[in-house]
């Protein structure tokens, strides 16, 4: 347990950074006042199109999944400096063998290996479906290493993946086919084995998760989203027992029949609180925000399931437009788990980009 003095510190040294695919930016915000401090990754740098995961590597740079939303190419991953926000290349290359189709989630191992959630795609007009895989890559060149098997679990479309206290990689997974069901797998890399930790049923309500992390309290936290036949359901925040994966409680995102609010991803940051960016609701066809709490970042203390808003959203002038993955500069890379106790100065942490804060929206 870290006293007041070492929470604060951590806040003065940390960043918060979020992916916006409303304008193909990441943006950075004082983690304990909410505080805008700029545009981190500028529009189309290293022609970012639907920035995604966001994890800082082992050498303190930025790496970011780019699903290349409406272009004609797979997907890929790319490097930014982590002092600077400038863009160093393209680590994972989209016209290489084993590029990423519509890259999620990122970690990357001790062993600095890459793990990518490549969700595939479904294409309803035609009934083709490319199937999902996670992902392998060397972290320091971008080699291709393979993908991590699943035997024969079909259909397999993860979307979000998180190492666990246990050494195990945890993956959520949705079926494009049944918007209702999902399930988080776990895999041992090192016997190549895996089993399903968490399915959906009428209990757990896991509807199309995507991100999901381990508290401090070592619970399983997994954004997942409202049954859409269901008027009385809601997007929410499901906790599972770290390690039966008994489903124990739930962190509604607005109450059944106010205007709704769903989040992709979330992050435990300094002093134990729960950040979660919310996504949408969002214009499908211009990707624009259009909901009541679109662009807003929300503080959670999981014990009360009590927010602060610490951004405020899109309409009512903050500065993100549809947030997704984020990543604090003390985030561990593999396990998503915040490092407070990092024996680093502040001048080692990685720097705000140049700047004040904006009042201007992002557009």
């Amino acid at each position: 347990m870290h006293n007041q003095k070492d929470q604060d510190r951590c806040f003065q040294c940390d960043f918060l950074y979020i992916g916006d695919s409303f304008n193909d930016t990441v943006k950075t915000f004082d983690p304990k006042t909410g505080k805008f401090l700029g545009t981190f990754v500028a529009p189309n740098s290293g022609n970012l199109h639907g920035p995604r995961g966001l994890i800082f590597n082992h050498m303190g740079n930025l790496l970011v999944t780019n699903q290349n939303v409406g272009q004609p190419v797979n997907g890929d991953v790319l490097k930014f400096n982590g002092q600077t926000g400038a863009f160093l290349g393209e680590l994972v290359r989209s016209a290489e063998p084993g590029a990423p189709l519509a890259p999620r989630g990122i970690v990357l191992s001790k062993h600095n290996v890459l793990f990518v959630a490549d969700v595939g795609d479904f294409d309803f007009n035609t009934g083709i479906e490319v199937p999902g895989e996670v992902r392998m890559y060397n972290g320091s060149t971008g080699m291709f290493l393979g993908n991590v098997d699943h035997h024969c679990f079909n259909p397999f479309h993860p979307r979000g993946l998180v190492f666990g206290p246990d050494g195990l990689l945890y993956v959520s997974a949705i079926d494009f086919l049944d918007p209702n069901k999902g399930w988080v797998l776990r895999f041992n890399l090192k016997s190549g084995g895996f089993d399903v930790f968490i399915v959906s049923d009428n209990k757990n309500n896991l509807h199309r998760p995507e991100g999901l992390v381990f508290g401090p309290d070592g619970n399983l936290y997994v954004t997942s989203f409202k049954n859409l036949d269901d008027p009385n359901d809601t997007d929410k925040i499901l906790i599972f027992d770290g390690d039966t994966g008994k489903f124990i409680g739930k962190i509604d995102l607005y109450a059944p029949g106010k205007p709704r609010a769903f989040a992709q991803a979330l992050l435990f940051g300094p002093d134990g609180k729960l950040f979660v960016p919310i996504t949408g609701p969002f214009d499908n066809a211009t990707g624009a925000p259009t909901g009541e709490f679109t662009g807003s970042v929300r503080r959670y203390n999981v014990h009360s399931k009590k927010f602060k808003e610490v951004v405020p959203p899109y309409k009512k002038g903050g500065p993100l437009g549809v947030p997704w993955y984020l990543t604090f500069g003390n985030t561990n890379p593999a396990t998503l788990a915040y490092r407070c106790d990092r024996e680093e100065s502040c001048d080692h942490h990685h720097h705000p980009p140049h700047g004040e804060c904006s009042d201007e929206s992002s557009s």
